[in-house]
């Protein structure tokens, strides 16, 4: 196949026990080991791979959904990598999904990852109408920090473009993001803890980044390394209703450890300045932490997580995490770290995209959880 695998999964294939043969495997089987794969179901008839979302946020309480991603081969199976090796080209993905939780949130969309000219080209946007039940919390620097209960009630769109430059895995990127949303608070005399600007309606972005990218799965790598800066500028001269910057760097590497070991890191970093909306700040975006429970103008993560292939198909994971936030209210160095960790398990789905899903459950400072996943769990 010209579909490129992560080297321990082609090495366990080679020396496995080939128990089907594309002849007699079915549809939902895979032509070399027999086991339940959607390989062919997602590539060659453009089926679906339903995705259960279930939530269990403490940021918006427990409840659940469904999406639907459907998944189409591009013309070129593989491109050319920086090294001149064979590389997957990521198959356009189509999806929508649905949700729901216990504290009356809810929100639906539509979106896609899309790559063209043997992927020189790339294209990723959605866009959702959403109504969030959420919680910001005061910073607690001289009193107990306060939970201040809002809704948020909008449109949100996402778009964005990238030219690879030259043969490298180097990707130059433009983006346009629009939020028109209505916030309202549980206690209408909360508003008053805020500044005008802060509680602005509209806010429209165009942002500039640069992303690299010698993974060799986009979905569940095992080698390889993705890195990122971006800028989004936000003004009224492009339907803004606050002038404001958010910027953010992360970089995501794996190493391969032996035959069956994988090793991730993860470094995110995001900051923002000028006339924030509140429910804008960056936050410690954590399995284990809820989102948005830590919030100011600047925010950093690092994270580490352990893949154990137990076999071609079965995998177990472990990470652990820490993040901090700062700016306003307080230096880096007077903050508090928050710590997350967690366990999880893996099942290859689709070996030809070398793509894992599973379950993963995480402890945070205040709250404890569980998480579907389906690829890596860092976006």
């Amino acid at each position: 196949m010209p579909w490129a695998v992560p080297a321990q999964q082609a090495d366990a294939a080679a020396t496995a026990p080939v128990a089907a043969t594309p002849t007699n495997a079915g549809m939902f089987r895979d032509a070399e080991d027999g086991r339940l794969d959607m390989s062919r179901w997602l590539l060659e008839h453009r089926g679906f791979l339903p995705v259960p979302i279930i939530i269990t946020d403490p940021a918006v309480g427990n409840g659940g959904g469904v999406a639907l991603a459907f998944f189409h081969r591009p013309a070129a199976a593989s491109t050319a990598g920086e090294d001149g090796a064979p590389k997957m080209v990521t198959p356009d993905i189509y999806g929508g999904g649905a949700m729901r939780t216990s504290n009356g949130s809810e929100a639906y969309g539509v979106g896609a990852s899309l790559h063209f000219d043997d992927d020189r080209w790339r294209y990723r946007g959605g866009v959702a109408k959403a109504s969030f039940n959420l919680g910001f919390y005061t910073p607690g620097t001289l009193l107990p920090a306060q939970k201040i209960e809002y809704n948020m009630d909008g449109l949100m769109s996402f778009q964005q473009g990238f030219r690879r430059l030259g043969d490298r895995d180097l990707y130059l990127g433009l983006a346009w993001i629009y939020m028109d949303l209505d916030v309202g608070f549980d206690v209408a005399s909360d508003s008053d803890r805020f500044q005008p600007f802060e509680l602005s309606k509209r806010s429209s972005g165009l942002g500039l980044s640069l992303e690299y990218d010698s993974r060799d799965n986009p979905f569940t790598p095992s080698s390889g390394w993705l890195g990122m800066v971006e800028g989004n500028f936000y003004l009224p001269g492009i339907g803004s209703d606050a002038t404001f910057q958010s910027y953010r760097g992360h970089a995501y590497s794996y190493w391969p450890m032996g035959r069956h070991f994988v090793l991730g890191g993860r470094l995110d970093a995001r900051w923002a300045n000028g006339d924030i909306p509140f429910y804008r700040l960056p936050y410690i975006d954590l399995r284990g932490i809820g989102s948005a429970r830590y919030q100011d103008t600047r925010a950093a993560v690092l994270e580490s997580e352990l893949r154990w292939n137990l076999t071609q198909r079965w995998a177990l994971i472990g990470f652990v995490g820490a993040g901090r936030t700062w700016g306003r209210h307080n230096s880096f160095g007077d903050g508090a770290s928050q710590v997350s960790k967690g366990a999880g398990v893996r099942y290859l789905i689709a070996r030809q995209l070398g793509m894992h899903v599973g379950v993963d459950y995480a402890w945070g400072p205040e709250d404890d959880t569980f998480y579907i996943q389906v690829g890596s769990a860092w976006r």
